[in-house]
């Protein structure tokens, strides 16, 4: 690595003086909104729909598979590439800035934090990157996403692990880690978990599970796809060994960006898949090369400083709306859904109603009508945008209700269900 690459890596990203400064060159201004009033809530959450540039011609409602970016991210992401392109920089002492509010926003330590492209690079950076050997085991749950899953099977394949899986409990939060300590052996090597279930909407209780994990000296990853943006927590309170999530569903960030979290004084557990430049340190040839002390070790290479920009302007939306805010609301829409749906004969709803174990999803199912046609007929006919649930035969459609989301579009949502159940 070159002088100018060194000094960087020393300056701009480790030290704390170099920190404030990112801070201040990320920095984005932040929408405005009117105050929050409780007995007028609709005025303040038209405000918020007014930030997202999603088409009125159809209704989404598919937030768990891909989150639209809001207009301050995408401004954010427009002006820093703007700016960069007029001479032709990288603009690289900039992430310091944008680690910092990541991590703020995350709970965590911004030497924890790496940028990856989506939760899927960073749950296989963690898989591929732990010390694990032939007749390891690694429990997971079996409503994991493609991008938690596969890469356990490859790395079966590769290696000789040995796959567990658990199905999430829907009726009972604790019943959830009693599923995975029956599967706990002397082999147990990962417990990894999806934060929320992609399916059906679970949420699993990690702070309980990592508990469970430490005691046994087992390592514990959260795929947090689907949490990060819908619920507000802290990693240094869960207290897991890693953490990944993308910034393009519930976070309203650009597309391809993401956060990989390992603890700091883990990181040595985790071996990066790749290395580059901004890795780590070897000054000349031949020569020793150094890996980078804090989680940059997994980031490389020439990188889009402005998709972390407009991930860290997402984030800040996210703390001007309100964290508490955006999840009560999400609750409340989807309670709204939940009791629509619960009129309508035939209807089961698989998204569990217990409050600690549901969030903003509902996922549901007709006797009467299979689920490729009322999810065909919802978009095609009523022009919701949804989500086919094929996964694990549950054969059903999946709702996400986000902050652009509204009470109207959800009774309108229940409506066309019942008509297309012949209900209506």
């Amino acid at each position: 690595m070159n002088l100018d690459r060194k000094t960087f890596l020393r300056t701009a990203v480790l030290a704390p003086a170099a920190l404030a400064a990112g801070a201040k060159l990320g920095a984005a201004p932040v929408a405005d909104l009117p105050a929050f009033d409780a007995r007028e809530p609709e005025r303040f959450w038209q405000a918020v729909r007014e930030l997202y540039p999603l088409t009125r011609e159809r209704t989404y409602f598919n937030t768990g598979g891909l989150g639209p970016a809001s207009r301050p991210a995408l401004d954010a992401a427009a002006a820093v590439t703007a700016k960069l392109q007029e001479k032709c920089e990288h603009g690289h002492e900039q992430f310091a800035g944008h680690r910092k509010t990541v991590a703020d926003f995350l709970g965590a330590d911004p030497a924890g934090i790496a940028f990856v492209r989506n939760a899927t690079e960073g749950n296989a950076t963690v898989a591929v990157g732990l010390q694990l050997k032939a007749g390891d085991e690694v429990i997971f749950d079996d409503h994991a996403h493609p991008g938690g899953s596969f890469v356990w099977y490859q790395q079966a394949r590769l290696r000789g692990l040995t796959v567990k899986l658990f199905t999430p409990d829907a009726g009972d939060p604790a019943g959830n880690v009693a599923r995975i300590a029956a599967l706990l052996t002397p082999r147990t090597r990962v417990v990894q978990v999806s934060h929320i279930t992609a399916p059906t909407g679970i949420v699993l209780p990690v702070a309980e599970i990592a508990r469970l994990c430490r005691e046994r000296g087992i390592w514990f990853h959260i795929d947090g796809a689907q949490s990060a943006g819908m619920l507000p927590f802290s990693l240094r309170e869960i207290d897991c060994d890693s953490f990944a999530t993308s910034g393009h569903k519930w976070l309203g960030g650009p597309l391809e960006t993401g956060v990989l979290y390992v603890r700091p004084d883990r990181l040595d557990a985790v071996a990066p898949l790749l290395v580059g430049s901004y890795s780590g340190e070897l000054e000349f040839l031949p020569g020793e090369f150094r890996i980078a002390p804090t989680a940059l070790r997994y980031e490389y290479g020439t990188r889009n400083v402005a998709a972390a920009a407009g991930l860290a302007a997402a984030m800040q939306l996210q703390e001007k709306i309100g964290r508490d805010r955006i999840a009560a609301r999400g609750r409340e829409l989807a309670a709204r859904v939940r009791a629509g749906l619960a009129r309508i004969p035939g209807i089961e709803v698989l998204t569990p109603s217990h409050p600690a174990a549901s969030g903003a999803m509902v996922t549901f199912r007709s006797a009467k009508v299979p689920q490729d046609t009322l999810f065909t007929r919802l978009l095609k006919e009523h022009s919701f945008r949804c989500r086919p649930v094929t996964e694990q035969r549950i054969n059903a459609v999946r709702v996400s209700l986000h902050v652009f989301n509204s009470p109207a579009e959800c009774d309108r949502l229940v409506a066309a269900t019942a008509k297309i159940t012949g209900a209506a």
